[in-house]
């Protein structure tokens, strides 16, 4: 009994004092997440020519997700869950429903790590590789497997993933999408030797592998079942000089987005960038032959891409800057842009008091040049090679052309401006699919001004014009916007398209928002008109249809 009683008491301290160090082991976690609602309500607008809700009969659209991280040391948990119900006009339809459609674990150490579940990785610039997020597209291609990178030593990273890409809210099927492979491995010159660590030159390489697999079930072509990719990379710098370059190659890969040819597909990237104090210039240079690369060759929409392939054009933010944004032709372009930036002195004659800043930049982007493949067959017939393509070689067919020279300028402690001119040629048959339609020729003028009428409270002011004799004509915009730093914001917009041809479409397109934020906390409420368009970031768009009526955003992070 005494010894019975000795190892229920030691059991006892024993279980006593574990508990008390898991207890402080528990403190020692962490839980963080961050969530957004976004809600929409329509109603009838008829001069827009909306005389009924426009989502299936319904007059409510509602965007929302919530994300929770847990850790603990080394570990990591977290889950995401989405509703859209429905969605908000311009998504796709097939994200109504809501779930948890991303779960995941993951374990990291100095020289380990490993995740299971869903994960988002990149390879390089992206162009065999890369899964990511973004809310304002409706846009997830994240994998649901597993990843490792392994850290051997200082410089060197190695990556493996394995797993199937998210596609709205279908359940993995071997016919509905294929199975994603890859390898990456980075080597850091400077970080890995020793004699290189005080070095003036920088120097890093890399190379990634990826395969697809999916079954053939074609009645038609007889189809790689297994579509490998390979690129190589490498990052040098010099001083004020840095060049980087990326270039891909892909098996041959049959799919709706090429017609169903039978040529490899080729990538190439390179940039190279000057900076000094009060200058700057860059210059970058893509082709893209054939590159569409999708874990399911059946899908033509914004979804189940394996690789990404950015717009080497200028990000335009303004109004009516943005009106004709530049998506990534996947089939085939050839592009180049050139930026120089610089920093008139401060007390110089054209500087002033506070000095100034130009910006120069160009951008155009153009077809490839395609040939027949023989003398037998035309371009582009599917179920053959396609065509052949000379690599340096620009078509005279110009798909997007960009010049903005930008001023900025600051007057007094209180009063500063930015003001740009943009130049812009969009072929809108090709890139938006408007066939027969001219291309279309604009001068944009822009005027951004914002005083200060204290430490916290400024008025900002936007001044817009488009000018065009195609399309829908000249517009303007107005923009006013009133912050009171750090919580509040209030503004009033219009865009007014006065040089419609169609003079029942001479319309405003105006709004009014406000807005608060506390800490890690934001609304915003905005009543207007939304005119029919398309939304891009980096080369990825979605098309907005016309509508009117409220659109709140509530967002927060703890």
């Amino acid at each position: 009994m005494r010894k019975l009683l000795f190892i229920v008491s030691a059991l006892l301290v024993f279980s006593t004092a574990s508990y008390g160090q898991f207890a402080d082991y528990l403190k020692k976690s962490e839980v963080h997440g961050s969530f957004e609602v976004d809600g929409m309500y329509y109603h009838a607008d008829e001069a827009m020519g909306i005389t009924d809700s426009i989502i299936d009969g319904r007059n409510f659209g509602f965007n929302g997700f919530a994300s929770v991280t847990y850790s603990l040391g080394k570990f990591s948990a977290g889950m995401r869950y989405e509703a859209y119900l429905p969605p908000i006009a311009g998504f796709d339809p097939k994200l109504e429903g809501s779930g948890f459609p991303n779960l995941w674990a993951s374990y990291n150490s100095e020289k380990l790590s490993f995740t299971v579940g869903n994960f988002y990785e990149q390879f390089g610039n992206g162009l065999i590789m890369r899964t990511y997020e973004e809310w304002t597209l409706g846009y997830d291609n994240s994998i649901n497997g597993a990843r490792v990178v392994i850290t051997p030593v200082k410089g060197l990273i190695l990556k493996g993933v394995y797993g199937t890409q998210r596609y709205f809210w279908s359940k993995y099927e071997k016919n509905n999408r294929g199975i994603v492979k890859g390898a990456d491995i980075e080597l850091n010159f400077n970080d890995a030797f020793q004699s290189m660590e005080s070095s003036k030159l920088r120097l890093s390489l890399g190379a990634s592998a990826v395969s697809k697999y999916q079954v053939d079930e074609d009645p038609i072509y007889k189809l790689p079942r297994n579509v490998a990719s390979f690129a190589g990379r490498m990052n040098m710098g010099l001083g004020r000089v840095n060049f980087s370059t990326e270039y891909a190659y892909k098996i041959n890969d049959p799919s709706a987005m090429n017609e169903y040819i039978y040529k490899p597909g080729q990538a190439l990237i390179a940039s190279i960038s000057y900076s000094t104090r009060g200058f700057g210039a860059f210059a970058m240079f893509k082709r893209i032959d054939n590159m569409s690369y999708k874990s399911d060759r059946t899908v033509t929409s914004n979804a189940l891409d394996i690789s990404y392939l950015p717009a080497i054009t200028e990000a335009h933010t303004y109004m009516l800057a943005a009106m004709y944004p530049y998506a990534t032709q996947l089939n085939g372009e050839i592009g180049y842009q050139l930026q120089i930036n610089y920093k008139v002195p401060k007390k110089s004659k054209l500087g002033g008091k506070y000095g100034m800043g130009i910006s120069v930049n160009y951008s155009q982007v153009n077809d490839i040049v395609r040939t027949a493949p023989s003398d037998t067959t035309e371009i582009g017939v599917p179920g053959t090679l396609g065509y052949e393509s000379d690599f340096f070689k620009f078509s005279d067919h110009v798909f997007y052309r960009d010049l903005n020279i930008e001023i900025d300028k600051k007057f007094s402690k209180k009063f500063k401006g930015t003001f740009t001119y943009i130049y812009q040629d969009f072929d809108i048959a090709t890139i938006q699919g408007h066939t027969g339609e001219p291309m279309i020729t604009s001068h944009i003028g822009i005027a951004d001004i914002t005083y200060k009428f204290t430490s916290k409270k400024a008025l900002r002011a936007e001044i817009q014009g488009l000018f065009t004799d195609q399309d829908k004509g000249d517009w303007a915009a107005i923009l006013l916007e009133y912050t009171i730093s750090p919580h509040w914001f209030f503004s009033v917009a219009d865009q007014y398209n006065y040089g419609n041809p169609i003079q029942s479409d001479q319309l405003h397109f105006y709004t009014g928002s406000f807005g608060y934020t506390h800490k890690t906390s934001r609304i915003s409420v905005t009543y207007g008109r939304q005119r029919e368009g398309v939304v891009c970031v980096g080369g990825v768009c979605r098309n907005v249809p016309a509508s009117s009526g409220f659109y709140v955003t509530l967002s927060s992070s703890f």
